[in-house]
């Protein structure tokens, strides 16, 4: 069992992962029709890792877009399009360059981000952090969580919430991706917090954030496919819990994370469109898990629940 105190942590081998070749599918729709895609789209797990809809400000045309692992399958594309919006769609499709770190081009340059109580920024920002905000040090990376997405700043806000009415000492994030939410625990809290992630990549990442923000010896990273991995099993129970991951992952992970949750352990969830909020708060209504807070920012929603 890990003791929960300060303790130094080894750092994951770094060339275990190799990144799948990937596509980006996109079409032109009305806002409803792309909205009414990408949920669909994020309903299911097998056809995209990303999907989103977003207007183009010199046109004024809205655009579905999805990222896959290649080739994607245009014809499910097909078909899912066409039940969802009762007639035929054709995809244009482009391959990603794999050498090219579009994460960090695309964030370069981007704003500081305020969320909750906590200051995200970047290397290139030289502005120093504002007062009484606990600043995160996070560069663009091959792994989800920059502070930038709504789900992020979503589950940013949701931990101010939580840490204002309760003190938590054993939390753990879910699919910590590059560690933001586990750092921003550690720091506002100053307590050990389980980092676990399904990609060894993602955990690596986030052991290094973890150290550029100074809680190295506070995140205890997890390289784990699910939650029976002997660090996460041993542990339990949690008095907090988050998991920014998908929808459906989070429906399908309710039985666990009530498993693994203590009496009054408050669960924040996010990754999930508002359209989806409802079938996920059942999943987690029906493991004990009542809805306490909810945070919605555009399209997207994070959850606050607490476990009876």
């Amino acid at each position: 069992m890990v003791d929960f105190a300060p303790a130094r942590r080894h750092n994951p081998a770094s060339n275990r992962n190799h990144a799948m070749p990937q596509d980006q599918i996109s079409t032109p729709l009305t806002k409803d029709q792309a909205y009414a895609l990408v949920d669909a789209v994020m309903d299911r797990d097998d056809l995209a890792l990303t999907a989103s809809a977003h207007e183009n400000e010199e046109t004024g045309e809205w655009v579905f877009q999805a990222t896959c692992d290649s080739p994607p399958d245009l014809e499910a594309f097909a078909a899912l399009a066409r039940q969802t919006l009762g007639g035929d769609v054709a995809f244009d499709v482009s391959s990603i360059d794999e050498d090219i770190d579009w994460v960090s081009r695309s964030l370069d340059g981007l704003k500081p981000v305020t969320a909750g109580g906590f200051y995200v920024y970047g290397s290139h920002e030289t502005a120093p952090p504002p007062e009484g905000l606990i600043p995160i040090h996070i560069d663009a990376a091959q792994a989800f969580g920059t502070g930038h997405h709504e789900t992020t700043t979503g589950c940013l806000e949701a931990i101010s919430m939580v840490l204002g009415r309760k003190l938590p000492m054993r939390p753990i994030d879910v699919g910590t991706g590059t560690g933001i939410l586990a750092i921003a625990v550690a720091k506002a809290r100053k307590v050990p917090v389980i980092a676990s992630d399904i990609d060894p990549l993602a955990v690596r990442i986030a052991r290094e954030n973890a150290l550029t923000n100074g809680v190295g010896h506070l995140i205890v990273d997890v390289d784990a496919d699910g939650l029976d991995h002997m660090t996460i099993a041993g542990n339990a129970p949690y008095d907090l819990i988050i998991a920014n991951i998908l929808a459906g992952p989070l429906i399908a992970l309710a039985p666990d994370l009530g498993r693994i949750g203590e009496t009054g352990a408050a669960i924040i969830l996010s990754g999930l469109l508002d359209t989806q909020a409802d079938k996920v708060i059942a999943a987690y209504a029906a493991e004990g898990m009542e809805l306490r807070d909810r945070v919605e920012r555009r399209q997207w929603t994070t959850l606050v629940l607490e476990r009876a």
